[in-house]
């Protein structure tokens, strides 16, 4: 999963597709680099962001989502908002991404069981405006896993198909580099429960405490590594910045084993 934010401010490429035409070369880019999916997002997550209305995220990722969609691209729209996702998804988007597990807008998860599209439940706890702040947690792959099979649980009543629901544990968002580490450790038991799993590692602030790189563009190789040890560990899906690269890793990964 390719990663394409049409921001000003996100962490690490907030502003480089704030053009939409930028951000539709690039995602075109992403596939030919063997991107299988291309993420789409119109709203920064990083610790002290502050949230978008509706109306400004879909100007910045609609002619986007069209674009691409337009050319077979199988596009990801990852935002927290019926209103959004319902736009994206009349303009070809196949999947939504929600950071909140569909607990932001209580109109969303009607609409993904509606509509039958795969959603990505994601593990959250706090927000950004906060920069996440949270209790510690007691066994964070534990109490990650409880959360999301929750989540998992509600989708399944609301009528959406289980087949059609991935977990991301939520890599950053308030978390320690060892809360961080363990959740790619054991991106297996997660998986253990039947449903895919994504993880997104890439370029995140806990790469930058562990190696000393501030500058997140720099922390590549790094998430390259933990990209193939999550797939290794038992992820189905890694959302990267750096696909060519990850794809390379992956296929040595794959043949070595």
């Amino acid at each position: 999963m390719a990663i394409v934010n049409v921001t000003p401010d996100s962490f690490s490429d907030g502003g480089e597709r704030l053009d939409p035409t930028q951000a539709l070369e690039d995602g075109l880019r992403f596939v030919s680099d063997g991107a299988d999916i291309v993420d789409v997002g119109g709203e920064s997550t990083r610790p002290g962001s502050t949230a978008v209305d509706a109306d400004q995220e879909l100007g910045r990722v609609l002619a986007v989502v069209e674009g691409l969609a337009r050319r077979d691209v199988l596009v990801s729209i990852d935002t927290r908002r019926a209103e959004v996702a319902r736009a994206c998804l009349d303009a070809g988007a196949r999947i939504v991404n929600d950071v909140s597990g569909l607990r932001d807008d209580p109109d969303l998860m009607k609409l993904v069981a509606q509509r039958g599209v795969p959603v990505v439940l994601m593990h959250r706890a706090g927000r950004a405006e906060e920069k996440y702040a949270v209790p510690p947690y007691d066994d964070v792959v534990e109490d990650v896993r409880r959360f999301l099979l929750e989540r998992a649980a509600s989708c399944e009543a609301a009528g959406i198909a289980r087949e059609r629901i991935a977990l991301d544990p939520g890599l950053g968002f308030g978390k320690s580099v060892q809360e961080n580490m363990a959740l790619i450790a054991g991106a297996g038991r997660l998986a253990d429960a039947g449903y895919p799993v994504l993880i997104g590692a890439s370029r995140k602030s806990f790469i930058g405490r562990l190696t000393g790189i501030t500058e997140p563009r720099l922390r590549d190789p790094a998430s390259v590594w933990l990209a193939v040890e999550a797939a290794r560990r038992g992820a189905a899906i890694v959302r990267v910045h750096d696909v060519a690269g990850t794809r390379q890793a992956l296929a040595v990964s794959a043949a070595i084993r």
